[in-house]
C-alpha cells in the first residue's frame, strides 16, 4: 500500500549468501493425495514437453476465488523449444515473480511457447518480462501471435512498466540494488474465434528490440461484442467532444459530460475508443459507462504535472484520510450514488511518488459501485480515502499497479470487494488501514489475488467486524504473508477506535505458496500472520475457519511484533510448509480443531517456539501432524518447497479431511510450549553457528533467534557500506568502532528527528533516561553509545512484547553500537519503568533488556553483545552489518519522512511492508 515504510535492499553479499543457501535446498515434489478441502486444478505438462513440475494454480478452485471470465494456461506446460526456468521462490531472480514460480524463456528467433485452448476464445492476455535497458526507461518489442500456424496478430510488448530497484518507494536505476517487478502484461483481440484445440502459438521474430522474452502464461477469453448506447444516455463522443482518437486531451470534455450526467440524471455513455486524460475526473451522482473493458479505454499522465493522471475520483470529505491541497470541484464529499462500469483504465504510470494523485479511483465515494473494470499500469486501483459508507467494488481485474490493488483508507464502513482478479500488485493487493477513524463491517469475499510484488494479498491492520473469507491467495513475493490480521501501522490503536476489534471471520480461503522471505529481517514470514506491533490484539474473535493453506513458503501459521490473543484455528488444513507450521515470536493464544499439517519441512519440530509459554495452545480435538515436537535451533532453516496439495489423480477431487481421534491430552487443556534447545549467546564463540545460554543479571537465561546473525569463523573487518550509502567500520579494539544510523524516527509525531543517529564507544547505561543530546544545526542526534531510536516496533523476535494500555506505539530507546561498551537499552515509556539494562554492543558483554512496564522488574532478556576479541563469537563481516546495524535497519532511514497523502506507514519500521 502507499507509502510503506523505507524499505532496505539486500546487500549483494546477502543476495549471494541467500543463493548458496537456496542450491542446497531439494525441491521435494509431494505428489500424494491431498486433503485440501476443496478441489484443485494443477497444470499437467503436455507429453512433448513436460518441463514444468506440476502446481496448484489459484484458478478454478470451486467456491473460492474470483469467477473470472478466462481461461488461463501456464508457459510451463505448453509445448516449447524455449528454456524453462524454475521452480525458485528466491526474492529477484525472475522464475520467484512467474505464477507457479516457474516460466520459460524465449532468446532465438524462431523460439516459441505454444498454447492448446481449451475454450473457445477470441482474445487472449499474455503474461511476460523483457529484460531492462541499460539506462532503465526500458525497451519496446513484439511477438508474432499464431493460431494454426498462421500468424493473425502482432503483440507489442515493453518493460517500461517493470523492472524497479533500490529501496522504497524505490526507482528505474538498474545500477541500484535490489531489483524486482519483472512482469507485465499485454493484451489483444484475436480477431476472430477460434475452437477449443486451436495451437496459439507465441513465437519470437526478432531479438533486435529484445534480447530475451520471458513467458509466464496466457488469458484467453470470449469477449462479448461491444455493448451500445443505453436508452437516453449522454453520449461523451457526441455531445460532449471526447476524443476516441486518444490525440488530445478530453478531460474538460469528460468532465463536461459527468457533470451534466449529474444534473441530468442521465446515464454518461462512452463509446469505444482509447481516451486521454490528463487529470482524473470527478464524479458525483452519476453512472458512466463503458461498451465493456476491451472497447472503452482510459489512459494518460499529464506530461508537465507529472502528479496527475487518468482516474475517476470522488470528492474529498473534510477532516477525512486525504489531507493534501483540494480544488474547489473535488471538495465537500463524500460523492454518493456513484457507478463506473464497463470501461478499462490502462495508465502510464512507471514509478512510485506517493503523493502523486495517480490512482485510477479515488477519492470518497457513499453508496458507489464499481463494476467490470479492467485497471492496469496506475499507482493503486482503488485508493479510497474515507470517511464513506456502502461502496462495493465487483466482476474486476487490477493488473500491475505499482503500490496496491484496494486500499480503503480511513473510516470506511459498510464496504466490500467481491469477485476481483487483482495480479501483480507493487503493495497489498486488498487492504484496508484505518488511520484515525474506524474501518467496521468490511468485506473481502470471492477474489483471486496474485502475486503482489511487496507485502500481503490480503491484510487488515485494524479493523472491526470484518469478513476475509472465500478468497484465494497465492504466491506472495516478499515481506509478507498470505493473510495478515495486525495492529500495525499509524493511527491504528484501541484508544481511537481503529484496533483490531468484534469478530473478524476468515473463512473457506485458499493460500497457495504464500507468505516468503522478509529481506529486512532476513527471516520468512507465514502464510497467515499475525502482528501486535502498535498494541496487543486483544478483545478480538479471530476466527480461522475451512481454509487450505498449501504450500507454504516458509511457515503456515506465524506470530511477531506484540501478544496475539482470541485466535480460533477449525477445520484447517495444511498441506506442505517450508519451514515449521507455527512459527511463534510473540506470545500467541489460539485454540486448534481440527487442524491437520503434513509435508512440513521440520517435521520432527513442526513447531518454532522461542518464547517458551508464551505460546499457549488450547487442543479442541482433531488435530495431527503439526503438535509433534518444538524447536529453538538458533538458526533458520532453509526452506523446503514441496508443491504440496497437488492430487495424485487430478480426475479425483480431493475431500474434505477425516478427523483422526484426539490425542490423550484432555480437551480444552492448555498446550504450553517450551524451547527445546538454547538459541544462542554472547561471549561464546561457535565453530558450528550455536551457542549455549548465557546468564544474565537478572539470572534467566537468554534464548534469542538470531534473525540476521549467522556465526562464522571470519574475522573480517573491512568498512562496509550500508544500503542507504553510509559507511561502517567494524573494526574497533576497545571501543573505538562507530555505527552511523540512517535517520530517527518519533514514532507519536511521525516526524524525523536528525538525520542519523550515532553510537561512539558505548557506555553502561544503568537505567539512565536516554541523553537526547540533539546538536543544533547538523540533522544528527549524538547519544554516545546510547542512542534513541524511537520506532514504532515490537521487541526482537523471539521475545515477548510487553503490553502498553493506551499507547499507541512503543519506544525503544538503543540503537547506538558501541564497540567495547554498552549500545542502548529497550524500555517501555511507562510510568515506573524500572531500571535500564545494557543493549545491544559488539563488546562482548551481555545484550539489552527488554522492561516490564510499570517497574515490574528488569524484564525480558535482550539479544547478546557481540565481540570480535579473543573469547567472543566471531562474526563475519556481513553477520557483523547485520548484528550492530539492527538498530538502524529497523529503526532509522535516510531521509525524511514524507507526509504523504496516503501515508500509512511508520517510517522506522521497514520490515516487512505490509
Amino acid at each position: 500500500m502507499p507509502q510503506s515504510p523505507q524499505s532496505h535492499p539486500p546487500t549483494p553479499e546477502q543476495v549471494r549468501s541467500l543463493r548458496r543457501r537456496a542450491c542446497a535446498v531439494f525441491l521435494a515434489l509431494s505428489l500424494t493425495g491431498t486433503a485440501a478441502l476443496t478441489a484443485l486444478t494443477f497444470g499437467a505438462a503436455p507429453a512433448a514437453h513436460a518441463a514444468g513440475v506440476p502446481a496448484p494454480s489459484p484458478i478454478g478452485i470451486a467456491g473460492r476465488g474470483a469467477s473470472v471470465p478466462f481461461t488461463e494456461l501456464e508457459a510451463e506446460y505448453a509445448a516449447t523449444n524455449g528454456t524453462f526456468i524454475g521452480p525458485d521462490r528466491l526474492y529477484g531472480s525472475l522464475p520467484s515473480e512467474a505464477s507457479g514460480r516457474q516460466a520459460v524463456t524465449l532468446n532465438a528467433v524462431g523460439q516459441y511457447v505454444e498454447f492448446t485452448l481449451a475454450k473457445p476464445a477470441n482474445a487472449m492476455s499474455l503474461r511476460y518480462s523483457l529484460p531492462d535497458t541499460a539506462d532503465g526507461k526500458g525497451r519496446d518489442a513484439t511477438l508474432d501471435v499464431r493460431a494454426n500456424g498462421q500468424s493473425v496478430k502482432t503483440l507489442p510488448v515493453t518493460s517500461k512498466y517493470s523492472w524497479y530497484y533500490g529501496g522504497y518507494p524505490f526507482n528505474n536505476n538498474p545500477g541500484d540494488t535490489n531489483p524486482h517487478h519483472f512482469y507485465d502484461e499485454s493484451r489483444t483481440l484475436l480477431g476472430s474465434t477460434y475452437p477449443a484445440g486451436t495451437k496459439i502459438r507465441v513465437q519470437v521474430t526478432s531479438t533486435a528490440q529484445s534480447p530475451g522474452f520471458t513467458i509466464d502464461l496466457a488469458d484467453f477469453e470470449q469477449v462479448a461484442p461491444a455493448a451500445g448506447k443505453p436508452t437516453g444516455a449522454l453520449d461523451a463522443v457526441a455531445d460532449f467532444g471526447a476524443d476516441p482518437t486518444g490525440g488530445t486531451d478530453s478531460t474538460a470534455r469528460m468532465q463536461a459530460a459527468v457533470d451534466a450526467g449529474q444534473a441530468q440524471g442521465k446515464t454518461v455513455y462512452v463509446p469505444p475508443g482509447t481516451y486521454t486524460l490528463y487529470d482524473h475526473v470527478v464524479v458525483d451522482g452519476v453512472t458512466v459507462q463503458g461498451a465493456g473493458p476491451w472497447y472503452t479505454v482510459f489512459g494518460g499522465r499529464d506530461p508537465v504535472n507529472r502528479n496527475r493522471a487518468a482516474g475517476f475520483y470522488g470528492k474529498y470529505v473534510p477532516g477525512g484520510g486525504y489531507t493534501g491541497p483540494v480544488r474547489p470541484h473535488e471538495a465537500n464529499g463524500p460523492s454518493k450514488n456513484v457507478t463506473l462500469k464497463d470501461f478499462a483504465i490502462i495508465g502510464d504510470i512507471r514509478d512510485r511518488i506517493d503523493d502523486d494523485q495517480v490512482n485510477a479511483v479515488g477519492g470518497a465515494m457513499s453508496h458507489s459501485t464499481l463494476d467490470n473494470l479492467w485497471i492496469q499500469h496506475v499507482k493503486v486501483a482503488a485508493w479510497m480515502d474515507g470517511p464513506m459508507d456502502r461502496f462495493t467494488i465487483q466482476n474486476s481485474r487490477f493488473l500491475d499497479m505499482t503500490a496496491d490493488g484496494v486500499n480503503f483508507h480511513t473510516g470506511v464502513t459498510n464496504s466490500r470487494v467481491t469477485n476481483t482478479f487483482v495480479r501483480n500488485a507493487g503493495d497489498d493487493g486488498l487492504a484496508s488501514w484505518p488511520q484515525d477513524k474506524p474501518n467496521t463491517n468490511i468485506s473481502f469475499d470471492h477474489n483471486t489475488v496474485v502475486l503482489p510484488i511487496l507485502a500481503n494479498n490480503i491484510v487488515t491492520y485494524g479493523g472491526k467486524d470484518f469478513t476475509i473469507s472465500d478468497n484465494v491467495m497465492s504466491d506472495t513475493i516478499s515481506n509478507g504473508g498470505g493473510l495478515h490480521i495486525a495492529n500495525r501501522y499509524p493511527g491504528v490503536n484501541s484508544g481511537r477506535g481503529t484496533a483490531v476489534a468484534g469478530t473478524i471471520t476468515a473463512a473457506r480461503n485458499t493460500l497457495i505458496r504464500t507468505g516468503n522471505s522478509d529481506f529486512n529481517w532476513n527471516f520468512g514470514v507465514g502464510a497467515i500472520w499475525f502482528s501486535g506491533l502498535n498494541e496487543a490484539v486483544q478483545g478480538a474473535s479471530i476466527k480461522i475457519s475451512d481454509t487450505d493453506i498449501l504450500d507454504s513458503s516458509y511457515a503456515a501459521i506465524h506470530s511477531i511484533e506484540g501478544p496475539i490473543s482470541g485466535v480460533e484455528f477449525t477445520n484447517v488444513n495444511i498441506d506442505g510448509a517450508g519451514t515449521y507450521a507455527i512459527q511463534a515470536q510473540s506470545n500467541i493464544a489460539a485454540k486448534f480443531t481440527r487442524v491437520t499439517a503434513k509435508n512440513i519441512a521440520q517435521s520432527a519440530t513442526p513447531i518454532h517456539n522461542c518464547i517458551g509459554a508464551g505460546l499457549q495452545i488450547t487442543d479442541g480435538g482433531g488435530n495431527s501432524g503439526w503438535n509433534t515436537g518444538q524447536t529453538c535451533s538458533g538458526l533458520w532453516p532453509a526452506p523446503v518447497w514441496t508443491n504440496g496439495g497437488v492430487p495424485s489423480d487430478p480426475t479425483t477431487p480431493p475431500t474434505t479431511p477425516p478427523r483422526p481421534t484426539p490425542p490423550a491430552r484432555p480437551r480444552g487443556a492448555p498446550l504450553i510450549a517450551v524451547p527445546s534447545a538454547s538459541c544462542g549467546a554472547a561471549g561464546r564463540s561457535s565453530r558450528t553457528g550455536t551457542a549455549e545460554a548465557s546468564a544474565l543479571p537478572s539470572g534467566r537465561s537468554i534464548r534469542p533467534m538470531y534473525r540476521f546473525l549467522r556465526l562464522s569463523r571470519s574475522t573480517s573487518s573491512s568498512a562496509i557500506r550500508t544500503p542507504s550509502g553510509e559507511t561502517f567500520s567494524p573494526a574497533g579494539d576497545d571501543g573505538g568502532g562507530e555505527g552511523r544510523g540512517d535517520g530517527q524516527v518519533d514514532a507519536q509525531a511521525l516526524q524525523p528527528r536528525g538525520g542519523g543517529h550515532r553510537g561512539v564507544g558505548g557506555q553502561p547505561l544503568g537505567g539512565a533516561p536516554s541523553q537526547q543530546g540533539r546538536r543544533a544545526g547538523d540533522g544528527d542526534d549524538e547519544y554516545g553509545g546510547q542512542g534513541d531510536a524511537r520506532r514504532a516496533d515490537g521487541p526482537p523476535p523471539g521475545l515477548p512484547a510487553v503490553p502498553q494500555p493506551g499507547s499507541d506505539e512503543e519506544r525503544h530507546h538503543g540503537g547506538g553500537a558501541g564497540d567495547g561498551g554498552a549500545g542502548g537499552h529497550d524500555q517501555v515509556p511507562l510510568p515506573g519503568e524500572g531500571s535500564g539494562g545494557p543493549g545491544r554492543q559488539r563488546g562482548g558483554g551481555v545484550g539489552g533488556q527488554y522492561l516490564a512496564p510499570q517497574g515490574e522488574g528488569p524484564g525480558w532478556p535482550g539479544w547478546p553483545g557481540l565481540s570480535r576479541r579473543p573469547g567472543g563469537c566471531s562474526v563475519s563481516v556481513r553477520s557483523a552489518l547485520r548484528s550492530v546495524l539492527r538498530s538502524v535497519l529497523r529503526c532509522g532511514h535516510a531521509g525524511p519522512l514524507s507526509r504523504s497523502r496516503e501515508v500509512r506507514r511508520v517510517v522506522a519500521e521497514p520490515g516487512p511492508p505490509g
